[in-house]
């Protein structure tokens, strides 16, 4: 820390008052010392006894004058007392600064720190400022994301809500008013308000389950599981489906038992909901995998692949975002309701896991990390982590 050229004044004359005060303090003990030796004849005899009687160093050299001594103590006690006295006085126009550079920051200032490194355990009080002021200023950011992102929620629920509502006010304003010309209108008109009814249905209950598994306490109903089992079931589950779409789904697994401790109902949902988002986006693919393996003691591996159109680079880092969609208009056709993936990220980090989204011309797979125990969760890898994860 550098001081300015005033503080630097203001220690300098210190240091020389100080220095002038023990000098007259040194010569009135001096002074009052050799009095009381001249006034008593038994403590001057002492004396000289004793300086005859002391020998110093290999010479045999023999102290004559005590005065000489007593100086040479006085000042190196006047050094330390100096010395001390200026540390003293360095340190606490290094506190003033501190405090100064506190108020600052305390006045708004957010974007700043503290620029100066101090010697001892003042550093450490000046880095633990710094590091408060980061952690004050990373909760404010994520404070300001959580109302932004609760303020986006409610724009996108009430848009995705209030289309299919303002369709099926308008058909059923048309029934109540009767401008119907036959019967097949009328049924045309409650067939298409059943419809957007189902769909507002489902947005609700996306919505319910997403803000439901977004919570941290939420309760899991663990049990152990066979996972190469699950995937097998699931994969002749979705059959059917799949030939419709001109596509195969199966199950591959390294192993015929894969147990693992797990919520069942939950676990599925996140399957379900992979799979249901390959057959509706995966347009021009002809397969669709799940490949399970055990990667170790304590993790498994789940891969749902399929060999659709690839996802555009720009929406990887997005794509487990609520409500993203990668391509509107498909979306539409499909009647997603854009949370299925956030539903599915927030089941896999409950279980203790995670997930991410690989994706190039040849396949676009899901990949699912799982502990095998639930009270041992795995470590995010650093690439992965977003920011203020």
């Amino acid at each position: 820390m550098k001081l300015t050229t005033r503080e630097k004044s203001a220690l300098f004359m210190e240091g020389v008052v100080t220095v002038i005060l023990l000098l007259m303090l040194n010569l009135a003990l001096l002074v009052l010392i050799v009095q009381a030796i001249e006034s008593n004849p038994g403590l001057r005899d002492g004396i000289f006894i004793i300086k005859r009687s002391v020998v110093l160093g290999p010479n045999h050299f023999q102290l004559w004058s005590w005065e000489n001594l007593f100086i040479g103590l006085m000042l190196v006690a006047d050094a330390l007392v100096v010395w001390w006295r200026l540390i003293r006085r360095y340190r606490q126009m290094q506190l003033r600064h501190i405090i100064d550079e506190l108020h600052y920051i305390a006045n708004g200032h957010f974007d700043h720190r503290i620029p100066f490194r101090v010697s001892g355990d003042v550093q450490r009080v000046v880095d633990s400022v710094n590091a408060l002021v980061d952690s004050v200023i990373n909760s404010m950011d994520e404070e300001r994301a959580i109302e932004k992102s609760k303020d986006e929620l409610i724009t996108n629920v009430s848009h995705d809500i209030r289309t299919p509502l303002t369709s099926i006010i308008g058909y059923l304003g048309l029934i109540e008013d009767k401008q119907y010309h036959s019967e097949d209108d009328l049924l045309k008109y409650t067939h298409t308000a059943f419809l957007k009814s189902k769909q507002m249905k489902s947005l609700v209950d996306d919505l319910f389950e997403y803000t439901k598994v977004r919570q941290t306490d939420t309760p899991l109903s663990l049990t152990n599981i066979n996972l190469a089992a699950m995937l097998e079931q699931l994969g002749a589950s979705f059959e059917l489906e799949a030939q419709k779409k001109g596509m195969t789904i199966g199950a591959e697994n390294s192993s015929e038992t894969m147990m693992m401790e797990a919520d069942p109902e939950k676990l599925v949902r996140v399957f379900n909901n992979l799979v249901s988002n390959a057959l509706k986006y995966g347009d021009g693919g002809k397969h669709i995998n799940l490949v399970a393996k055990q990667l170790s003691d304590s993790e498994l591996e789940v891969r749902v692949t399929n060999d659709g159109p690839k996802i555009p680079k720009e929406s990887l880092n997005m794509i487990f975002e609520r409500f993203y969609r990668v391509e509107e208009s498909r979306s539409k056709e499909t009647g997603g309701t854009g949370l299925g993936l956030a539903i599915a990220q927030s089941i896999v980090a409950l279980h203790g896991g995670y997930i991410y989204v690989e994706s190039d011309d040849a396949l676009t797979s899901f990949v699912i990390h799982l502990p095998v125990k639930h009270d041992h969760p795995l470590e995010i890898p650093q690439r992965l982590k977003t920011p203020g994860q």
